[in-house]
C-alpha cells in the first residue's frame, strides 16, 4: 500500500491532462460538466501489491492504457466507470508526446 499512496497524488496531474482542452470553460451555463467526461488515469506499477490496492480503492481490476491509447482519447467516447492504470514509462512517453505536440502547435 506504501508504494500506492504517492500514485494518487498524480491522478490529478495525469486526469487534466487528459481533459480536453473545451471543457476548461464548461462552468458556463448550459455546458456540461468537465467531471462528466473525466477519464482518470493513475500511473500504477504492475506488481501484486498495487493491483490488490486498486481493486481495493476502485472495485474492478486495473487496465492498462498505453501512451498512444490515451492520447487518442476523444471527448465523445464513453466515460470510463474505473481510473485507467499506466506504468511509469508510458506515461513518460505520453508527457513526451504531449510537449512535442504543443511544440508543434
Amino acid at each position: 500500500m506504501r508504494a500506492f499512496t504517492p500514485l494518487v497524488g498524480l491522478t490529478a496531474l495525469a486526469a487534466a491532462a487528459l481533459l480536453p482542452v473545451g471543457l476548461a470553460s464548461a462552468g458556463e451555463a448550459g455546458q456540461p460538466s468537465a467531471r462528466s467526461n473525466a477519464r482518470p488515469v493513475l500511473i500504477c506499477a504492475t506488481d501484486a501489491a498495487t493491483r490488490r490496492a486498486f481493486t481495493r480503492e476502485h472495485g474492478s481490476t486495473p487496465v492498462f492504457v498505453t501512451a498512444r491509447e490515451a492520447l487518442s482519447v476523444r471527448s465523445s467516447d464513453p466515460a470510463w466507470s474505473a481510473p485507467r492504470c499506466m506504468t511509469a514509462r508510458e506515461h513518460a512517453r505520453y508527457r513526451d508526446a504531449a510537449t512535442t505536440y504543443a511544440a508543434v502547435r
